[in-house]
């Protein structure tokens, strides 16, 4: 089990499910208590929300009863170590993943191992983060997944120099994964402190039913995007010979020309980028490609003035 029991209204069908992988409460540098975090969770429009407090373990006390009606807890915990932070998402209850090693150290794999047994997932956290440790020095091929897009300082400042330099690291290095067959997902999160932080950013994900097993795989696979709120709707697909593909999927294009299809709304006069393995290009209804000339399709959603409202994962082309 990876999430506290719920009390009901979870499961149910597959769809697109909201949510936070990144929070603090006063168990560790936050502000806000389990309970009203939760109720906040809820206030936001949120599905799902995951406990990561830096180096301890989720205290079932606070946090067993406030999980269900429709809002899915998943368990965490930031692994904060001198050479940089990560999240360890989907832990068994009471499960603690040891912090005190290094880079370069054996103790770091042996983490994300027992990360893994448990079935959960392994994200690098705000890679270009400007504090003491908070740079990360782990090699980003080590995780299961990247978080591009850090909130904490939404109050402040929504998008910053620190998350681009983290998605542009990404995207470079998403084609060459692609090729080899093994990319890392993007993930988006407030990485709330403050009251008035969670869900700045939040993570999409299409699963097949809203619980912990369910919500973890769609994440491992980028079946995902990233919103700045919950006002942003987007849905991207890609078509080709009658066959249809959305983010975190393949399609199969047989040789033939792909379509790319998005509906947005809740970005005011938006602008809008897809990147490919060439480089990005301005959007427009019935933009095409083909697999012959990119392996990866992927979209991003800017404001005027550069900062980003919404970006994807990719669709991937063969």
């Amino acid at each position: 089990m990876t999430g506290f029991p719920p009390a009901g209204r979870l499961g149910g069908a597959p769809g697109w499910y909201r949510g936070d992988c990144h929070t603090h409460t006063v168990h560790s540098d936050g502000e806000l208590t389990p309970a009203e975090l939760a109720a906040r969770a809820r206030a936001a429009g949120l599905d799902f929300l995951a406990v990561t407090e830096h180096n301890l373990a989720a205290p079932h006390r606070d946090w067993a009863g406030l999980g269900g009606d429709g809002l899915l807890i998943l368990l965490g915990q930031e692994v904060t170590t001198r050479t940089g932070h990560w999240l360890a998402l989907g832990l068994r209850p009471g499960q603690l993943v040891d912090w005190r090693h290094r880079v370069g150290e054996p103790g770091f794999r042996r983490a994300l191992r027992e990360v893994r047994a448990a079935g959960g997932l392994c994200v690098a956290a705000h890679p270009h983060a400007p504090y003491p440790g908070g740079d990360l020095m782990f090699p980003l091929e080590e995780f299961d997944a990247v978080e591009v897009w850090n909130g904490q300082w939404s109050s402040a400042l929504p998008w910053n120099a620190d998350n681009g330099a983290a998605l542009a690291e990404w995207g470079r290095r998403l084609a060459a994964g692609v090729r080899a067959g093994r990319w890392q997902p993007a993930l988006g999160n407030s990485d709330t402190h403050l009251d008035g932080q969670l869900g700045t950013p939040q993570t999409v994900v299409r699963a097949e039913e809203l619980s912990a097993p369910a919500i973890l795989a769609a994440l491992r696979a980028g079946r995902s995007w990233i919103a700045e709120s919950a006002a942003v709707r987007l849905e991207l697909t890609a078509e080709a010979g009658g066959r249809r593909a959305g983010v975190g999927e393949r399609l199969d294009t047989g040789g033939g020309s792909v379509v790319l299809r998005l509906r947005l709304s809740g970005v005011p006069e938006p602008q809008v980028r897809v990147h490919t393995e060439r480089g990005k290009a301005q959007w427009e209804p019935g933009w095409s490609t083909s697999a012959a000339e990119t392996s990866f399709v992927r979209v991003e959603v800017r404001h005027g003035d550069g900062r980003v409202a919404a970006l994807t994962n990719p669709i991937l082309l063969g």
